[in-house]
């Protein structure tokens, strides 16, 4: 059975104390109310990583992660940062391919398959992160892209690689915009996704890898869109900056 999961990604967002206070409401709440083995993940802003991890380290469900990593193992790189430093730091996870680093800062397929490499040189599991614009949805080359991320991003690792990623469908309209994607039209890219894996890795790895739905998640949508046979949690994007909506939406899982 796959993973149910509900990744919060806080962005560019809070201050220390808010974080810290953040991640405390998420934790009592989780004790008190998760009864459906959903695992939650917190990826802070880098300079929080530290103090999340901290609070987070002794409470089983709740994972820490990182938005970004450098692809390289060190070096003269002012202002980035390592997966060995992420992991000295306890994560567990580290997105990669963010819609927003592949627009504002030009991380192509290529890039981010070294990002996911290195990420699991140091036992850090990769949520690689995919999806169209509303121009590439309605000229109907969605699939098309959809494939190439796919398959430049990840289609190089062996099965035994390629069975610990969690992949993150994030149609690019629908992210801070309030807009969502129908639960149909959400499940339709999923299945796809699905599929692709299937005929490159067997049914066995297919059937287990987690697929994820960003954009605007609220625990309004959460439920339906929960219910889709091949939709295992969200990445969840400014509800996420809200312990209650947080929570709802990880409680939201059939």
């Amino acid at each position: 059975m796959r993973k149910k999961i509900a990744a919060g990604n806080w962005k560019m967002n809070l201050t220390l104390n808010e974080a810290q206070g953040l991640t405390s409401e998420i934790i009592s709440m989780y004790k008190d109310e998760i009864r459906n083995n959903a695992e939650m993940i917190l990826a802070p802003p880098f300079p929080f990583l530290a103090a999340v991890g901290h609070l987070i380290k002794d409470v089983k469900g709740l994972s820490l992660a990182a938005q970004n990593v450098h692809a390289e193992e060190k070096g003269a790189f002012t202002g980035e940062v390592s997966a060995a430093m992420l992991a000295s730091l306890g994560c567990r996870y580290c997105l990669v391919g963010h819609s927003e680093r592949r627009h504002y800062f030009g991380e192509d397929n290529a890039l981010l398959f070294r990002k996911a490499k290195i990420l699991m040189q140091h036992e850090i599991i990769p949520v690689y992160c995919l999806g169209e614009t509303l121009a590439e949805r309605e000229s109907g080359k969605m699939n098309s892209v959809l494939e190439t991320q796919l398959r430049e991003g990840l289609f190089a690792f062996s099965q035994e690689e390629i069975a610990s990623i969690v992949i993150a469908y994030e149609p690019v309209w629908a992210i801070g915009t309030g807009k969502t994607a129908s639960p149909e039209q959400a499940q339709e890219v999923h299945h796809f996704l699905r599929e692709l894996l299937r005929k490159q890795y067997g049914n066995a790895i297919a059937d287990e890898i987690p697929i994820l739905y960003g954009g605007s998640v609220t625990p309004a949508t959460a439920h339906s869109l929960f219910s889709q046979p091949d939709i295992d949690g969200g990445l969840v994007g400014g509800a996420s900056l809200k312990s209650r909506d947080f929570v709802e939406i990880a409680k939201s899982f059939a």
